[in-house]
C-alpha cells in the first residue's frame, strides 16, 4: 500500500512538472523558488555568523577589561587618602585621635581609641584597601601606654 502511495506522489509530481502546457513555467518557478530559498538561507547563515562574531568580540573585550585596576596607587600620599576614606567612612570611628601614615605601601596607624573593637575595625578596613601591603597597628586604649613598634 505504501509503495502505491509513493508511486502516486511521484507520478503526480512528474505530471505537474512535465505537463506540455504549463510544465516549463512550473519548472522555472520551482527553480526560482529553490534559488530564493537557498539565497535566503545563505543570507540568514551569514547574518547569524556576523552576530556570533560580534558577540564573541564583545565578550573578549569584556573579559579583557574584567581585570582589577592597578592595585598600587601612584604614590604613598594617594594611598593614604584612600585608606583614610575607607577607615573614616564609619561614623563611630574617632577621626581626631588617629594618625595615619603610609610608607612604601605599609600603613602605620597611631593614636588612642576607646574600645578594642574599634582598633580591630580600623585595622581590618585599612587592610581591605587595594595597594596596602601591610598594616602596622600602634593604636592603643586610654588605659594602656602607647606602643612604639
Amino acid at each position: 500500500m505504501l509503495n502505491l502511495l509513493y508511486g502516486a506522489v511521484a507520478g503526480s509530481t512528474l505530471l505537474y512538472f512535465f505537463d506540455p502546457d504549463n510544465g516549463r513555467r512550473r519548472r522555472n518557478m520551482a527553480q526560482d523558488r529553490a534559488g530564493a530559498l537557498l539565497r535566503g538561507g545563505v543570507r540568514e547563515l551569514s547574518r547569524r555568523g556576523r552576530f556570533a562574531g560580534a558577540e564573541t568580540y564583545g565578550l573578549s573585550k569584556k573579559l579583557k577589561h574584567l581585570k582589577a585596576e592597578d592595585p598600587f596607587p601612584p604614590n604613598d600620599a594617594a594611598l593614604a587618602h584612600k585608606v583614610e576614606s575607607e577607615v573614616f567612612a564609619e561614623p563611630n570611628i574617632p577621626k581626631g585621635g588617629i594618625n595615619l601614615n603610609v610608607e612604601a605601601g605599609v600603613v602605620v596607624l597611631r593614636g588612642e581609641v576607646e574600645r578594642q573593637e574599634q582598633i580591630d575595625k580600623i585595622e581590618a578596613a585599612a587592610k581591605r584597601v587595594p595597594g596596602v601591603r601591610d598594616v602596622e597597628n600602634l593604636l592603643h586604649l586610654p588605659s594602656e601606654p602607647a606602643r612604639m613598634s
